[in-house]
């Protein structure tokens, strides 16, 4: 009886802290200074959707290209390990010595990130998408780097969990004498005849797997992530991370389901890799063009390989971007198709055929959406009440609150929070609450135990918060 009323005391008390958290929360909440100090100290859990080359800051980018010396393109501020035809590469030093590297690094910051961005010189979404080829010679052989930075800063942002999208995986495997199946490929999904598709995918599974691409997708689990994240003592008691692996939209078909095909083997044969995507402009020309048949590959890869986890950047569209026909169905079919476990941005949800069907489904059968909405203000100037958030609420679909391009959009996951609180009323701190222990229950670690113990970890965390507001 003793130990009842001990539990009972002491649930009541964290109640109570809770309450005065609420209380304390409601407060403020018009107040952006006051939440942005509230939300700095929240546990804040995991960011769910998060590019590794967009997040790390162009600062640490552009000091190593400056120290390894990398050339610049003047024109373009895209940076380079090797000389390149043209008049226009310059090398950091010849700049420095020049007395003109100063003048070069505020257009460089103005290029590859958000930087002072005034809405009106350049299209935002452009200006987003094209920054990571100019700074990407920059990331590589220089992941360690991003990695402890990423690392560190959640750390002090009381960020517990990461799941970013590292890298591409390597695969030699050549395509040239497969190009017949592109055409095939694209002349079946024209009239969505799924079997016949999947019948050519066989063959290209066949294909790939007699060229040993199992062997590409080991080399990248060992010799690249596990190594690196081994040596970096990435996991400790603060903070863990994992990593999805990733396809591009753009590719011709056969190049990215051979891509895909890969990940998905590195996503099934390692506990560090959580998972797959599939990345790139939504908008794109080949995007558009092979959408569907890019969900059909992903339902054709979890066939083989059903205990992979994938979500999908689905629905990063909105009217004016594209035809109003073409936001009627991509959400749909990442869904009902492809079979996605999370959904990514989820945008045009308002716009897609019979959403609340498809809300209720999500809800149904737990399939989240990853809210993303300083990106979605900036790539797509969709924001407030324009955002689909709150039909995603009203529906009971999980929701998660993530970064998406931390680095480039020059924001953090306090300043998510930040603006959920501001924009949303509706939205209470039980919710928010909420929206954190989702980032960890919906997170693809395939662990139990880890899983079970970042959210224990989480109790411990919001227990010392909440401890803050009692008087």
């Amino acid at each position: 009886m003793k130990i009842f009323f001990t539990f009972l005391f002491y649930t009541l008390f964290q109640v109570g802290f809770a309450q005065s958290a609420n209380q304390y929360f409601e407060k403020i909440r018009d107040n952006e200074v006051e939440l942005t100090a509230f939300f700095a100290q929240m546990p804040k859990g995991g960011d769910l959707h998060h590019h590794y080359s967009g997040s790390i800051y162009a600062e640490p980018l552009l000091a190593h290209a400056i120290s390894e010396d990398f050339y610049l393109n003047t024109q373009t501020m895209t940076v380079s390990q090797e000389k390149q035809s043209g008049s226009d590469w310059v090398l950091f030093s010849t700049l420095q010595k020049n007395g003109e590297l100063d003048v070069y690094k505020q257009k460089i910051m103005h290029k590859w990130s958000v930087k002072d961005y005034n809405n009106v010189d350049y299209p935002s979404d452009k200006l987003f998408f094209e920054s990571f080829m100019k700074f990407e010679p920059a990331t590589n052989n220089n992941f360690e780097a991003g990695l402890l930075e990423l690392k560190n800063r959640a750390i002090k942002e009381n960020v517990s969990y990461i799941e970013t999208q590292l890298s591409t995986i390597p695969c030699a495997i050549k395509t040239d004498g497969l190009s017949k199946y592109n055409t095939q490929l694209r002349k079946m999904a024209i009239i969505k005849n799924e079997k016949a598709v999947m019948q050519s995918l066989d063959s290209l599974f066949t294909i790939f797997n007699q060229k040993e691409a199992k062997k590409y997708a080991t080399d990248f689990n060992t010799n690249f992530v596990a190594k690196m994240h081994k040596e970096l003592k990435i996991d400790d008691n603060q903070f863990t991370m994992r990593y999805q692996n990733f396809v591009l939209r753009f590719m011709e078909p056969v190049d990215l389901f051979k891509n895909l095909m890969v990940a998905f083997i590195s996503a099934d044969s390692s506990p560090l890799m959580a998972g797959v995507n599939i990345v790139s402009p939504e908008d794109g020309e080949t995007s558009m063009k092979d959408y569907w048949l890019h969900m059909v590959m992903f339902k054709y890869c979890h066939s083989h390989f059903p205990k992979v986890k994938y979500s999908m950047h689905a629905g990063e569209l909105t009217l004016g971007l594209v035809r109003p026909e073409e936001l009627s169905w991509h959400i749909n079919a990442a869904v009902y198709t492809a079979g996605a476990n999370r959904i990514g941005h989820g945008v045009d949800m308002a716009y897609e055929e019979k959403s609340y069907d498809l809300l209720r489904y999500m809800a149904k059968n737990n399939i989240p959406i990853e809210i993303n909405l300083t990106s979605n203000e900036f790539i797509l100037k969709v924001k407030e009440n324009r955002h689909p958030i709150l039909l995603y609420k009203e529906f009971g679909v999980p929701i998660v609150i993530s970064t998406d391009d931390a680095g480039i959009l020059r924001t953090n996951m306090t300043e998510q929070y930040v603006l959920l609180a501001k924009r949303y009323k509706t939205i209470s701190y039980t919710d928010i609450k909420q929206f954190v222990y989702n980032s960890i229950n919906y997170s693809f670690i395939q662990d139990p135990a880890v899983k079970k113990q970042l959210i224990q970890d989480l109790d411990n965390r919001f227990k010392s918060f909440e401890a803050n507001f009692t008087n």
